[in-house]
């Protein structure tokens, strides 16, 4: 038997980030690249792979635990699949002490462990061998968290109960009416919403929340609760711009990069943050003094199966078009698959958040605290436009800025998005 540890990988700037989910079981073959555990910062969740192939002999962490790089997950048999104890034997093998009755065993009240969908007890099965323990292998339990179902509230047919892939496509059990929710934990000073049983009015079906919703959710309230928010509206002609955009479809297929209008309007804002540096800023933490930044990075929100993600696109300012188109690509692929690290996701200095490819004329997209600005983009359209002489067709760009106002007044917003139309309407003012 070759034992083989299998610890944490570089997981960026994040150290001590929870163990929210266990997803192999003694027992369990893996191969490499598959998820062995489900880790949730403040920003993200993210499955842990296996760097190597072979089969899980016994876990070293439990769910709520803190990790970091270099912690170990699990020790592996990689010497093949059938020198791993079979679950039978790990079953027999349990110590006496894990024979005692659920209400015997300490349990996680943790607002985090109440609030994930597979609770704390499912994972503790790993070793108490509880009859009511979940079953399943990784893809089974990726495929599950795809389609946001609940596996406990599935019966498994396979052997001793495991949930098969079949399984999911089964009919979903009906959902129990909604209970009254708990007053949200630090919003005492905010009356609570009362909590209403909807299954009086009708039939309901209860769909738990993503772990992005969970994660985004509570960000998103804190940085409205705390930021004063003006959004600024404006349009700027970009007929010129897609005009230009169209002439290099040619060479971009020879590249093998499709070239949109939003990579430009990366390089448009990034040569305005050179200009307004106080849109590239932070607020310090005590709120007296501006955190000014030397480099550009620009988060673009990507809309997942899962919610919206803001990965981040380091030194737009410094890389071609092409070069962001292909980046563009790459990224917005991994967040839908949902691949991204923690240090995709760090380091924005502003925000886009495009909804042109869905439609709509205006938004008021949130700033995405601690950066003091983000942008809006809705669909162009063609329009009638005075020159001074007539009306003549342009292709107009709706464009909204939504700004904290203790860093950015409404005059310096208004000469931001000035320019910032500008730099659209006339391409030779990127090269400035």
């Amino acid at each position: 038997m070759a034992n083989q540890e299998i610890k944490v990988p570089d997981i960026g700037d994040f150290s001590d980030v929870e163990i929210i989910e266990i997803l192999v079981n003694p027992g369990d073959k893996v191969s490499i690249d598959d998820p062995l555990i489900t880790v949730e910062s403040d920003k993200a969740s993210m499955d842990i792979p296996s760097s190597a192939e072979g089969t899980v002999i016994e876990l070293k962490v439990n769910a709520g635990d803190k990790v970091s790089e270099g912690s170990l997950i699990l020790i592996l048999d990689s010497a093949g699949a059938e020198s791993a104890a079979p679950q039978d034997v790990v079953e027999q093998t349990a110590s006496p002490t894990q024979n005692k009755s659920e209400s015997e065993q300490p349990k996680d009240t943790s607002p985090l462990a109440l609030s994930i969908s597979e609770p704390v007890t499912e994972v503790a099965s790993f070793r108490t061998i509880d009859k009511n323990a979940v079953y399943a292998s990784p893809s089974v339990r990726r495929l599950a968290r795809e389609r946001n179902i609940d596996l406990s509230q599935i019966s498994g047919t396979g052997p001793k109960g495991r949930i098969t892939k079949e399984d999911l496509d089964s009919p979903a059990p009906k959902a129990e009416p909604s209970k009254a929710a708990p007053a949200a934990a630090g919003m005492s000073a905010i009356p609570a919403i009362p909590a209403v049983d909807f299954s009086q009015f009708g039939e309901i079906e209860i769909q738990p929340l993503t772990r992005i919703q969970k994660i985004s959710g509570p960000h998103l309230h804190r940085a409205w609760l705390n930021v004063p928010m003006v959004t600024h509206h404006d349009e700027a002609d970009i007929t010129d711009l897609e005009e230009f955009r169209k002439s290099l479809k040619p060479e971009a297929e020879k590249k093998g990069v499709r070239v949109t209008g939003l990579v430009f309007v990366m390089k448009a804002l990034a040569v305005n943050l050179k200009l307004f540096p106080t849109f590239n800023c932070s607020l310090s933490a005590d709120g007296e003094s501006l955190v000014l930044k030397k480099y550009i990075n620009i988060g673009i929100a990507v809309d997942t199966p899962n919610g919206l993600v803001v990965p981040v696109f380091k030194d737009v300012d410094k890389k071609s078009i092409y070069e962001l188109s292909e980046e563009l690509s790459e990224i917005s692929k991994k967040a839908r698959d949902g691949k991204l690290g923690p240090k995709d996701l760090q380091g924005g200095c502003m925000s886009i958040s495009s909804l042109g490819g869905i439609g709509g004329t205006a938004f008021t997209p949130l700033v995405n605290a601690p950066e003091v600005a983000i942008l809006g983009l809705t669909r162009s359209k063609m329009q009638p436009v005075w020159n001074g002489k007539e009306f003549i067709p342009r292709l107009m760009q709706p464009i909204d800025l939504t700004y904290d106002h203790r860093v950015i007044d409404g005059a310096n917003a208004a000469r931001f998005v000035a320019q910032l139309c500008q730099n659209l309407s006339d391409l030779k003012r990127l090269l400035l």
